[in-house]
């Protein structure tokens, strides 16, 4: 025959339980009281991959450095280096442009990790599938009577790129169009706005496009690609200078590592959503001419 335990004995019993449950997660988790590592990266796309993409890698980085990470939303490109320059962010999955100005004004932050592509990566120029062009001197010709968007001011394939090349081919985007060029915000808006006619011409990214196009969300019966850029360094994640000091010596490596960990057998997920098979190891100088092309366009001081 039982005796019940009398309700103090048992209330003793159930924090006894809770406690031990607790140490026991913590030993095979997150270090008990490690600050959170927050993470970002630019809104270059829809709002809702972006979320699904970072969600899942901030689970996958908690799991592997065993401290807690939490994803952080921007509303924009700025506010992503102006969140990672007052520490708000520790660590950025930025665009070439957007790495090169946070780390200006962040001494010591570096670019530790990029995308097997980004060491050549490309812009699509697209146009209004009715317009007869199939090169940037075509476009040289005809930009006084078109309509030009970009995507982000802040964006490298969707803006600092682009304009580079169009100022190689002779074209100043601020004079040569019918008007001032436009700035949609992000990747997709800019094949959105081409295919339902209200601008002539707009300059993407290249996954973005490639993937829209893939998909049969773009209309390519309104709205096609005509012109690929030259090869540039594009993304990279940026990681803050202090985050050994934090975390514990060799925590900035620990980092890389677990990028670099990341593979399509285990990982699928989280690499389609980042548009990459891998990530290898990348360096702050391999944005060099990302910067010297927006210093010679006056987006960089």
């Amino acid at each position: 025959m039982s005796i019940p335990l009398a309700q103090p004995v048992k209330s003793k019993l159930l924090v006894l339980v809770l406690i031990l449950l607790s140490g026991a997660l913590g030993a095979c988790g997150e270090a008990p009281g490690a600050p959170v590592l927050k993470v970002g990266g630019i809104p270059d796309q829809d709002a809702s991959r972006l979320a699904r993409r970072y969600q899942g890698f901030a689970d996958y980085l908690s799991r592997e450095l065993g401290v807690p990470v939490q994803y952080v939303p921007s509303v924009d490109y700025a506010a992503v280096v102006t969140a990672f320059t007052q520490g708000d962010l520790q660590l950025a999955f930025f665009g070439g442009l957007t790495g090169v100005q946070a780390r200006l004004q962040t001494p010591g932050a570096r670019a530790i990790a990029q995308r097997e592509h980004d060491a050549r990566f490309h812009s699509k120029f697209i146009v209004r599938s009715g317009l007869v062009m199939d090169s940037l001197e075509d476009l040289k010709a005809q930009a006084s009577g078109l309509t030009m968007t970009f995507g982000s001011e802040s964006s490298t394939s969707g803006h600092l790129m682009p304009r580079h090349f169009l100022a190689e081919a002779g074209i100043d985007a601020d004079r040569d169009f019918r008007s001032l060029p436009n700035f949609s915000g992000s990747h997709d808006l800019t094949w959105q706005l081409i295919e339902s006619g209200s601008f002539d011409v707009g300059a993407l990214n290249e996954d973005v496009w490639n993937r829209a196009v893939r998909a049969g969300r773009a209309d390519t019966e309104k709205v096609r690609e005509f012109y690929t850029t030259p090869d540039f360094f594009d993304y990279n994640w940026t990681a803050r200078p202090e985050l050994d000091q934090v975390y514990g010596p060799g925590f900035t490596g620990e980092i890389q590592r677990a990028l670099l960990k990341l593979n399509p057998r285990d990982h699928g997920d989280i690499l389609d959503l980042f548009s990459t098979q891998r990530f290898i190891e990348s360096d702050s100088s391999n944005y060099r001419a990302i910067e010297q092309a927006a210093r010679n366009l006056g987006m960089v001081k």
